[in-house]
């Protein structure tokens, strides 16, 4: 059982890091508000499992503090610009 609820913080950690980057995309408005929800509900439920069968502990509280920085860290990736590189110089170097 120790070994599920490993597994299910590590899918809660992904479930946060994409829910920062869908919160990042719909305040951008390149998504739809209900794929932010659905990421919501996801994070709320594998992060809410971990804590069912044990009561708060060391385990629990390190699960929870790290997606809410992997949330952050999705958050400020996705909403800062990004640099476009230029593939035609990466294939094709200039000859001269």
């Amino acid at each position: 059982m120790e070994f599920l609820r490993g597994v299910l913080g590590f899918i809660g950690i992904g479930c946060a890091y994409m829910m920062g980057r869908s919160a990042g995309a719909v305040r951008q408005g390149w998504q739809k508000p209900s794929r932010l929800y659905g990421w919501i509900i996801r994070t709320f439920l594998c992060l809410a499992a971990i804590t069912i069968r044990h009561a708060l502990d060391a385990a629990s509280i390190a699960i929870w503090t790290l997606s809410a920085v992997v949330f952050g860290v999705a958050l400020w990736d996705s909403s800062r610009e990004k640099k476009q590189e230029e593939v035609k110089l990466a294939i094709f170097p200039d000859d001269e």
